[in-house]
């Protein structure tokens, strides 16, 4: 009898369990909430993908409930695309959604610049969630930018498969050709025009690299925007030349200024480093000018390699400003540079490397590494390349410095390395400020840091601890790099060097400071 009781009130438990109504939707009446009201997909250029973004759709009531209709107002013909419960489309239908429960919605554009309004180049849509008098809406925005594209040639070979264009880099130390994806540019392009003249009209988006041919020159204009796409660049081949003529700018948006950055315009990418490649010049690469640039988010800033002679320099640049480098900001191998208001802060390994030798100038430049990690530096100088069988030497000519500051985050601010024993190794520091804490007195008896040495290091303030002789850089994590009214470089350059403004235009006024900013007081 027990037995039997027990099966009946069982089994009466499974029937009320099987009665329940918790998984019984009822249709939606327009009592939905959202994350936002309104979706901005940053900026993208014409034809290129952006991020995807993400909404949050709320049921905060206590009954389970079904959407008659998830969709994209403009339907099928809509530039943009969604993802609803793992689902890509575009119209859904009777979605279903618990009680004190929420569902992600993914989504992402890709658009024409034609399709956009033609007077703010916006393009909007509207996902509408419901049917009839209960519908909801979420509005979605975003700005389409016009760009000229540069990009590898694709051909189509007789098995059917796809190659693209390659430059002919010559040949490596084993003797091997290297080659790279990516053309050269042209002056009567069938979609850009001449190739060799960038102007401020619209961005120009490069794929792969571009590379300008020997005996010509590109001039890129004052405002002009750059944006390489990933595992890209420029390379200035044999013979030719890059003139970057930007201008001193008056407002927040740099409106003269040129900039070479990545092709990723949303804001969570706009201080990521390595995001491409880098700007290259190449062996006899000649009569290269840089000024009011900034180089964003590259692998290595600039990339110098070889020289045309110790009498004109292979690359001029100045007013200029490299951040946010994975390797290095400006890497030279047996380069010859002159500098003046140069800025580079953020690399990986070092803001400044002259390596294999050369011959360097640089004045009124400031040289930080403010990296997340501590193993970098800010400037490094050595003779050598390291092969199979030892090292190849190249002399230093000159590695001069002039009111320059050297600092960072690391103890060590400049790293000299010389291999060679009969070949010239030349530097002289000469009104610097340069950190150099060496705790554990590894580099006392090193001649290479012999600081006292008037001949190496004249009038130079060091910061041999963090207590002194400090910069007072106003935000070096965001490459705010203003020296404040506590500086050391404070009234402590020469004179004499200082005779062009400073990176603000601002005039040097006797006694001058150290760097390529005049001291100010910070907001």
């Amino acid at each position: 009898m027990r037995r039997l009781l027990l099966l009946i009130l069982v089994g009466f438990a499974v029937s009320l369990t099987s009665c329940r109504n918790d998984f019984e939707f009822e249709s939606s009446t327009g009592n939905l909430s959202f994350s936002k009201d309104t979706v901005y997909l940053d900026t993208v250029f014409t034809n290129i993908g952006s991020s995807t973004y993400t909404l949050k759709v709320y049921n905060k009531s206590d009954k389970n409930i079904s959407i008659p209709k998830v969709q994209l107002a403009k339907g099928e013909a809509s530039k943009y695309r969604m993802m609803v419960d793992g689902i890509p489309g575009k119209v859904f239908d009777n979605v279903e959604l618990l009680a004190k429960d929420s569902m992600f919605i993914f989504v992402e554009v890709t658009a024409n610049v034609i399709d956009a309004n033609t007077t703010d180049f916006l393009y909007t849509d509207q996902i509408l969630f419901g049917e009839g008098s209960n519908t909801q809406k979420v509005e979605l925005v975003t700005l389409i930018q016009d760009a000229y594209f540069i990009y590898p040639g694709r051909f189509q070979n007789p098995d059917e498969s796809y190659t693209y264009d390659e430059l002919n880099l010559g040949l490596d130390g084993d003797g091997n050709p290297v080659t790279i994806r990516g053309r050269f540019l042209e002056e009567s392009n069938p979609m850009n025009g001449n190739e060799l003249h960038w102007t401020n009209s619209k961005p120009y988006v490069v794929y792969g690299y571009a590379a300008v041919p020997s005996n010509k020159t590109l001039v890129v204009d004052a405002g002009a925007r750059i944006h390489f796409h990933a595992e890209s660049g420029l390379i200035v081949a044999n013979n030719a030349s890059i003139h970057v003529n930007g201008a001193h700018s008056t407002t927040p948006e740099l409106e003269n200024e040129v900039i070479f950055e990545g092709d990723r315009l949303e804001p969570d990418f706009s201080e990521v480093p390595g995001q491409w490649g880098t700007i290259w010049f190449s062996q006899g690469s000649t009569n290269n000018q840089l000024s009011n640039l900034t180089i964003k988010n590259a692998t290595v800033g600039l990339l110098v390699t070889g020289n045309d002679g110790t009498t004109s320099p292979t690359l001029s640049i100045e007013n200029s400003q490299i951040y946010n480098c994975s390797n290095v900001g400006i890497l030279a191998r047996t380069g010859t540079i002159e500098g003046k208001n140069v800025v580079i802060n953020k690399s990986g390994q070092a803001s400044f490397a002259g390596s294999f030798g050369g011959s360097y100038e640089f004045t009124h430049c400031t040289f930080a590494n403010y990296w997340s990690t501590p193993n970098q530096t800010a400037v490094v100088l050595d003779d050598y390349i390291k092969t199979t069988s030892g090292y190849t030497i190249e002399p230093l000519i000159k590695a001069n410095f002039k009111n320059c500051i050297i600092y960072g985050s690391s103890n060590l601010s400049i790293n000299l390395q010389k291999k060679g024993t009969t070949t010239p190794f030349n530097y002289h520091f000469d009104h610097c400020l340069i950190k150099f804490i060496d705790y554990s007195n590894l580099f006392t008896s090193n001649p290479l840091y012999q600081f006292s040495n008037v001949n190496l290091f004249t009038s130079c303030l060091i910061a041999t601890n963090s207590s002194i002789n400090k910069p007072d850089f106003e935000n070096p994590t965001n490459n705010l790099l203003r020296i404040g009214e506590n500086s050391a470089a404070k009234g402590t350059a020469k004179t004499q060097y200082s005779t062009f403004n400073d990176l603000l235009n601002r005039n040097r006024t006797s006694p001058t400071d150290m760097g390529a900013y005049n001291w100010t007081l910070f907001d």
